[in-house]
C-alpha cells in the first residue's frame, strides 16, 4: 500500500513537471513572437501573441503588455497594465518609470506628479525624480517646492547643468539674488557662453 502510494505522488509529480514544462514553452513562444511582432511593428499582432497565454499574476506579463499598449498608443491600456505590474511588485520603481510615458502621453500632468511622488517613496534620493518633480513646480510657479527637490538633485550631483540651471533660476525668482548669482556663474565654469546663464547674470542688479 505504502509503495502505491509513493508511486502515485510520484507520477503526479511527473505530470506537474510535465504540465509546467509545457506552459513554460507556450509562455516563451508566444514571448518570442510578441517581440518578433514588435520589431516588425505589427502591434496588435504582439499584443494578441500575448494575450493568448495572459496571466494577470504575471509580472513579466503585465510589464509587457504595458510596453505594447504603450508603443501602439493604447495609453489607458498601457497604464492599466503597468499599474497591475506595480501591484504585484511594489517595492518596484521600474513600473512606476514605465508608466510614466503613457501619462505624460495623455498630459496626465497631475498623475505624473504622484507617481515621481511613489517613485522618491521607494528611492528617496533619486536624482533624476527630485529633478523632475524640481521642474512641475517650477513651471507651476511653485519655487520654494522646486528649490526643495532641486536642491536634492543638486547635492547629488554638483556639477549637473540641468540640476544648476534650474536651481539658479528658482533661487532668481525667490529673490535668492546672491545664490543664484553663485550659480549662474558655476554654470559658465562648465559652458562659458550659456546663454541661459548669462540672461540670468545680466537680470540681477
Amino acid at each position: 500500500m505504502e509503495f502505491l502510494k509513493k508511486t502515485i505522488t510520484l507520477f503526479a509529480l511527473f505530470l506537474a513537471t510535465q504540465t509546467y514544462a509545457q506552459e513554460s514553452k507556450a509562455i516563451q513562444m508566444a514571448f518570442s513572437k510578441s517581440y518578433l511582432m514588435e520589431s516588425k511593428k505589427l502591434y496588435d499582432e504582439a499584443i494578441s501573441s500575448l494575450k493568448e497565454i495572459y496571466d494577470e499574476k504575471s509580472y513579466t506579463m503585465n510589464a509587457r503588455l504595458g510596453w505594447l499598449n504603450y508603443i501602439n498608443k493604447n495609453y489607458i491600456l498601457s497604464i492599466s497594465y503597468y499599474q497591475k505590474a506595480s501591484e504585484l511588485m511594489p517595492a518596484a520603481t521600474e513600473p512606476l518609470w514605465a508608466i510614466l510615458n503613457p501619462q505624460i502621453a495623455l498630459e496626465k500632468w497631475g498623475d505624473v506628479e504622484k507617481t515621481y511622488l511613489s517613485i522618491l517613496k521607494l528611492d528617496s534620493k533619486n536624482s533624476l525624480a527630485n529633478y523632475k518633480l524640481g521642474l512641475i513646480y517650477y513651471y507651476r510657479k511653485n519655487y520654494t517646492t522646486a528649490k526643495k527637490y532641486f536642491d536634492i538633485s543638486l547635492n547629488m550631483y554638483p556639477l549637473d547643468y540641468d540640476s544648476l540651471i534650474m536651481s539658479a533660476w528658482t533661487n532668481y525668482f525667490l529673490g535668492n539674488s546672491t545664490d543664484a548669482k553663485i550659480l549662474f556663474n558655476k554654470v559658465l565654469l562648465l559652458y562659458p557662453t550659456d546663454a541661459s546663464a548669462l540672461e540670468g547674470l545680466g537680470l540681477i542688479k
